[in-house]
């Protein structure tokens, strides 16, 4: 369980989603002043951030951005966008998840408890493969003796991808081993979220083509 701070204008909405954290153990806790908001979640160290994209006075995507240069906290996007455009953007931004309005609770319970569950990940193993080190705790890999932070989607990505050691990873293992389900992600989030990884590894030098795409299969190293 953990302190989700909740970024999102509709009154009756925002009371409805810290119910329902609430009511599963969390501790809500609601955005004060919308332009202030990347001030205010890095003030209020939260477990996760739960992220509206379409807010008076301030632009949800700015905000998820400010809030990931400083911060690694799980943010997840709740919006009634459906767009393509922006829950590619929110990716690339540095967002976690992505779910539409509107949402089952169970589902949105689940992929906040997926995202806490990583963030308190204890496994401090470093594992490697293909020249690829990788300490999973801190989300830290190295090549050739360049080092690299990673996202919590990225490490999650890379160390499946090492631990099958060459094998293929079909695209629904990592859907589930991102967001515990294959049925409420768009698939091409997954997509963002591997090119994510692969420019962060191009970044300590690790050559294009390491990390393999099987096209309508999956990914390997």
């Amino acid at each position: 369980m953990g302190k989700i701070f909740i970024i999102e204008d509709d009154d009756s909405l925002c009371r409805e989603l810290a119910g329902v954290l609430s009511l599963d153990g969390h501790e809500p806790v609601t955005c004060e002043d919308f332009a202030k908001a990347t001030q205010e979640a890095l003030a209020m160290r939260p477990d996760a951030v739960v992220l509206d994209l379409k807010l008076p006075g301030a632009d949800g995507l700015s905000i998820c951005r400010g809030i990931r240069a400083a911060s690694d906290v799980p943010i997840l996007i709740l919006t009634s966008s459906d767009a393509e455009f922006d829950e590619v953007m929110s990716m690339r931004l540095g967002a976690d998840d992505y779910l539409t309005k509107p949402y089952r609770p169970a589902v949105l319970l689940a992929h906040v408890a997926r995202l806490l569950e990583r963030a308190n990940a204890t496994d401090s193993a470093r594992i490697e493969h293909a020249g690829i080190s990788l300490d999973v705790a801190r989300a830290i890999a190295w090549y050739g003796g360049n080092e690299v932070s990673l996202s919590r989607n990225e490490t999650c990505i890379l160390a499946a991808l090492i631990r099958a050691r060459g094998a293929i990873v079909l695209r629904q293992e990592l859907m589930r081993e991102l967001w515990e389900t294959d049925v409420f992600v768009d698939d091409n989030t997954l997509t963002v979220n591997v090119n994510r990884l692969r420019h962060t590894l191009e970044r300590a030098g690790v050559p294009t083509g390491v990390l393999k795409t099987h096209r309508g299969r999956g990914y390997s190293l």
